[in-house]
């Protein structure tokens, strides 16, 4: 299982309306990121709009790519991308930057 965390960019004014649109993430997306491998995914948000995500899954690439197939995800997408600073035309799920691991207590 491979643990991935990324950062995102939040814009400041947006800060709470991002916030409430998480209370009720469509029912169709979150099944959606069931079935192509998105587990324990968590979204943490700092005060100055970082967003640091997390998640397991057995291949990353693969989950990215199921998600990108969804229609669904492309309207989430979509909906969403007003929220991030430097997308530069990227949906939000193109402009995660990923870091890299490098301690795991197991």
């Amino acid at each position: 299982m491979q643990r991935v965390c990324f950062l995102l960019k939040v814009k400041a004014d947006r800060l709470e309306e991002y916030k409430e649109r998480h209370k009720s993430v469509w029912p169709e997306m979150l099944q959606a990121l069931r079935e192509t491998g998105w587990h324990n995914y968590s979204l943490y948000l700092r005060g100055d709009g970082l967003l640091v995500g997390y998640l397991e899954t057995p291949d990353f690439q693969q989950a990215l790519a199921g998600m990108a197939s969804r229609r669904i995800n492309e309207t989430w997408q979509a909906s969403m991308g007003q929220f991030f600073e430097q997308l530069e035309g990227r949906r939000p799920d193109e402009g995660m930057l990923r870091l890299e691991e490098v301690f795991h207590l197991e």
